[in-house]
């Protein structure tokens, strides 16, 4: 697996928004962005500058716009940070993870019954 950039949690906000619509101009991001948050244009113009250099990003100019399209693909990413909470907190032991969220019933029947189906699939 490739190593991907470290994105923080505000520019993952960011990141979502591209994965989601890509290609996409900056004016969009904000319009976007300032409607589920309270940032500015310009603060969301800087985590577009950060994630072009950290290179999760890149962009062209089309005429006097800048279209931004990912270089990270999103279920890559998730999968490296869920394999990332997964060791800095249970130790990459995933039974000791559910165990964690079934003792504080953060579970509900429906996602109970859905990791039941995933399980049992999973053998088949």
């Amino acid at each position: 697996m490739k190593k991907l950039p470290q994105i923080s949690e505000a520019e993952f906000e960011v990141m979502k928004v591209i994965w989601k619509y890509a290609p996409i101009s900056t004016n969009e991001v904000t319009d976007k962005l300032t409607k589920s948050t309270n940032w500015s244009p310009k603060t969301i113009q800087t985590m577009l500058k950060r994630l072009v250099t950290k290179k999760a990003l890149t962009y062209e100019k089309q005429s006097r716009v800048f279209v931004y399209t990912p270089l990270v693909d999103e279920a890559e990413y998730i999968r490296q940070e869920s394999n990332s909470f997964l060791n800095r907190y249970y130790n990459g032991n995933i039974v000791s993870m559910v165990t964690s969220f079934l003792e504080s019933d953060k579970l509900s029947k429906t996602e109970l019954d859905n990791l039941r189906h995933l399980l049992s699939d999973s053998h088949k």
